[in-house]
């Protein structure tokens, strides 16, 4: 007995010891934001990125809709850049998330608790299932919930949350009630190293519910205008960012207020022989391919879906009838992807117009592989390979 009163002492001990270092630490790092946010360029700071390379996608619309000063960011400053706009001209808008007060395992949320406070700005527990529903309850009540999944492969547990939830809550309601309000972020896709736990493209499977809308930027300038969409827009909206152009992707956006409209697809790059359609991080291997194919004297024709559901069917079907052959390219499983719902409403709509079978170049049917990823996506070879026995067809 003496034996385990000691044992309890000492255990006793180590943990007040141990929490009075934790308080320690959290009131330094208190001290340190407090005498950080005073100054003027802070919040500046906090914006500056470290990415080296740039991208070669550029966005017209927004240029002709914003003529004020514009920065370099690249895509996580971007969604920053976004965020920050909306819990600034919105004080119904709250931002929740895994580690989102520290700013995120991206970074994404950096400096936003310290400019708008903890009741607007806090993190949550480790529990998909608590966000989603959390922020279905925060948007009922007429707010703007802005969810963060750390990793679009981690969305599963908050399923049947988003599914049976948010996506009927106004049609079971009768339009009494809905959840126009939620936003959920997540990152998807690959990254060079994250393996089948943080590479997968879930989009498909939200795909397939009818109440909610799918989205997915292509660049920073992009994922601000799209972001700040769907965040105002009076449905929940899933909005997945391609973590690989985080830091790669690197362009000029407007610091100004802008939104880009959603179900609606962009031309990237005119051409007559073939349409080529994809979204996210895949229009970068897309546009390589289109570039290749043009020194064989091959025309593409690039466009970027933007948003998956609902999608811009009459831009696609036009282009088709157009060139008369579709490639379509995303790095989530061949079977069941969103390319098959493309290929089946083309058929449908262009099949007289159509001069070769309709291609879709994807991702295997296996688990995201580690040490075999350059196999398994989409690569700028395949794609181009797929091209020319189109065209030749």
């Amino acid at each position: 007995r003496r034996r385990k009163r000691r044992r309890r002492r000492r255990r006793r001990k180590k943990a007040i010891h141990y929490s009075s270092i934790v308080m320690m630490i959290r009131r330094r790092s208190w001290r340190r934001r407090r005498s950080s946010s005073s100054s003027s360029s802070s919040w500046e700071g906090r914006r500056s990125t470290i990415a080296t390379t740039t991208t070669t996608t550029t966005m017209q619309q927004q240029q002709q809709q914003c003529s004020s000063s514009s920065n370099k960011m690249n895509l996580f400053s971007a969604i920053n850049n976004a965020l920050y706009t909306a819990l600034d001209t919105d004080p119904r808008s709250y931002v929740f998330g895994e580690d989102v007060g520290f700013g995120g395992v991206f970074r994404c949320t950096v400096g936003l608790r310290d400019k708008f406070g903890r009741s607007r700005v806090f993190n949550t527990p480790l529990c998909e299932q608590g966000i989603v529903g959390f922020g279905i309850g925060l948007a009922s009540m007429g707010n703007r919930a802005i969810a963060e999944i750390q990793f679009a492969d981690y969305i599963y547990p908050a399923f049947d949350q988003i599914v049976n939830e948010a996506a009927k809550y106004r049609y079971r309601s009768g339009n009494m009630f809905n959840t126009g309000g939620l936003t959920i972020r997540a990152p998807y896709g690959a990254v060079g190293h994250g393996g089948h736990y943080h590479s997968q493209s879930p989009e498909a499977f939200f795909c397939h519910v009818p109440g909610i809308k799918v989205v997915i930027p292509r660049s920073p300038s992009q994922a601000k205008g799209l972001l700040l969409a769907s965040i105002r827009d009076p449905n929940p909206v899933v909005f997945f960012e391609p973590k690989l152009l985080y830091r790669m992707a690197v362009e000029e956006v407007s610091e100004d207020d802008y939104t880009l409209p959603l179900s609606s697809a962009e031309v990237m790059r005119e051409g007559s022989d073939i349409t080529l359609v994809g979204w996210g991080a895949q229009l970068t291997i897309l546009e390589q391919a289109c570039t290749e194919a043009a020194k064989d004297g091959i025309s593409c024709e690039l466009i970027d879906l933007r948003t998956l559901i609902p999608w811009d069917q009459e831009l696609v079907e036009a282009s088709v009838n157009k060139t008369g052959r579709l490639l379509v390219s995303h790095e989530a499983p061949v079977t069941g992807g969103f390319g098959a719902e493309i290929a089946a409403y083309i058929t449908e709509r262009c099949f007289l117009r159509l001069e070769a079978p309709i291609v879709r170049v994807c991702g295997l049917d296996t688990p995201f592989p580690l040490v075999f990823e350059p196999f398994y996506l989409p690569t700028k070879n395949k794609i181009l390979d797929a091209i020319k026995a189109a065209v030749q067809f």
